[in-house]
């Protein structure tokens, strides 16, 4: 669901100027290498200037989506260098062992990492599955008025060249602010799926998030209740186009997208049919439980500390769920954080992470209105509203939304229903974002060349011809 990182990186977009001191060697311009952590790889670049006899730096982590971290201060002293990155509480020290090459070692959290650095921007990602124009089919900018909101939504909408009215499908994107191409790594799912739909004979919509792209809104005081008005505004435009089969419209989301088109769903029976991509059927407090559980383990907590470590979320997220005033909510998450800390020995919070920047952005998550409503909401008495068909998939290599505990709820939710037009398909090797995966870790995500598993996309299509 929300996107974690292996390192935790501040992207502030502002670089610290110092002083050069006996350059012989120009190391101006990128720089880029290799971070190698528990067999995933993550590329890194080093973007040094020199400007008027100072130099200044920042770094990205295209493979976690991190750019312009700021370099609090770079130093040469004749072929050696030193970078002190405050941002990630780290630094990298080297030395000059060519025109092109530096050999050096980067050092965060108690480790020194080998990363040899060479001279250049770093290789750009294959994104195969990308569709080159020209399209076989219309695409078009539309803008749909939200009016619950008073809001206005940008998106697209491709159709395919044939007389007649067409079924229709809208994707529905996950959680954090997306752009109308679920674009997360390079990664440009959701355009990867319009393309494959449309040409499979659907009009696809696809839609900035409110507050992203050239949509209106505010994202940041958003919830999954005031997105699912989007997406309702959006399934209503598509009833009132005359070139739309308005008995044909079906919701595809994707992770919290998942809860919004069974809320839509929910409200308009006539929706023709949902299909739940990594969606959940339990708390937003459960969830989180699983996937702390879930992406901790796989990172090598040990047990001992990882059961420590649950304990604490879990109460922390219990109180954002039902403490109604923020503040006093606040205030009990920072003392619960305190108070853990207390019982813990130094290597035993470093092993959890808690630190004093942890226990403020814990705070603050917590504390958002998005976050406080996705703990308390139960997304089963929705689910147990749906008539229509519905497919819901899950990766079995999801690490956000595990497979074991949603599956199940979802099939349990929607056989309360009375459905009997309900497909539930585990997609083995697949992650959260349905690619084929080694480890399902977030970090693997850039690194993946394929945006989705053709197989996903067939069993979809598939799927709905087959209504």
């Amino acid at each position: 669901m929300k996107k974690t990182l292996l390192f935790i990186l501040a992207a502030i977009l502002v670089s610290v100027t110092c002083y050069a001191q006996n350059a012989t060697q120009p190391i101006t311009g990128s720089w880029n290498g290799i971070l190698t952590i528990g067999g995933t790889k993550l590329r890194l670049v080093f973007h040094i200037q020199h400007n008027n006899g100072k130099l200044t730096a920042t770094m990205d982590s295209p493979d976690q989506g991190a750019k312009g971290i700021p370099v609090t201060s770079v130093k040469q002293v004749q072929d050696s260098i030193y970078l002190d990155i405050q941002a990630i509480r780290g630094s990298y020290a080297g030395k000059l062992t060519g025109a092109t090459t530096i050999d050096g070692y980067m050092t965060q959290g108690g480790q020194r990492m080998h990363i040899p650095l060479t001279k250049g921007e770093a290789e750009v990602a294959k994104r195969p599955q990308l569709p080159l124009k020209p399209y076989p089919y219309q695409e078009s900018e539309v803008t749909i008025e939200n009016k619950t909101a008073g809001i206005q939504l940008a998106g697209t909408l491709t159709m395919p060249i044939k007389n007649g009215r067409v079924p229709a499908v809208i994707l529905v994107t996950g959680s954090g602010p997306q752009d109308r191409d679920q674009t997360i790594l390079d990664h440009k799912t959701f355009l990867v799926m319009a393309d494959y739909l449309t040409r499979q004979g659907f009009a696809v919509l696809r839609l900035d998030d409110r507050g992203v792209g050239k949509s209106g809104g505010t994202f940041a005081t958003a919830t999954t209740e005031d997105f699912a008005t989007d997406i309702e505004a959006a399934y209503t435009y598509l009833k009132r186009n005359k070139v739309i089969d308005s008995k044909n419209i079906g919701l595809i989301g994707h992770s919290e997208g998942a809860l919004v088109a069974a809320k839509v769903a929910a409200k308009h029976p006539d929706v023709a049919f949902v299909v739940l991509m990594a969606g959940t059927a339990v708390s937003g407090t459960d969830l989180l439980i699983a996937q702390n559980e879930a992406m901790y383990k796989a990172a090598g907590m040990p047990a001992p500390q990882l059961r420590k470590y649950l304990a604490l979320r879990k109460a922390q997220f219990e109180v954002a769920a039902t403490e109604p005033d923020v503040f006093k909510a606040s205030a009990k998450i920072k003392q619960l954080e305190q108070d853990a800390k207390a019982q813990l020995t130094e290597q035993e919070q470093k092993q959890m992470g808690l630190t004093p920047q942890s226990e403020q952005a814990i705070v603050a998550q917590l504390s958002s209105p998005w976050m406080r409503y996705f703990l308390k909401y139960n997304p089963a008495p929705t689910l147990q509203k749906l008539k229509m068909p519905v497919l819901a998939l899950n990766g079995t290599k999801d690490l956000q939304v595990p497979y074991q505990q949603n599956l199940p709820a979802t099939e349990k939710a929607l056989k309360a229903a009375g459905n009997k037009k309900y497909t539930i398909k585990e997609m083995p090797g697949l992650n959260h974002l349905f690619q084929t995966a080694t480890t399902g870790m977030v970090s693997e995500y850039g690194q993946l060349e394929e945006t989705i598993a053709p197989t996903v996309l067939e069993t979809i299509s598939n799927w709905i011809k087959s209504l």
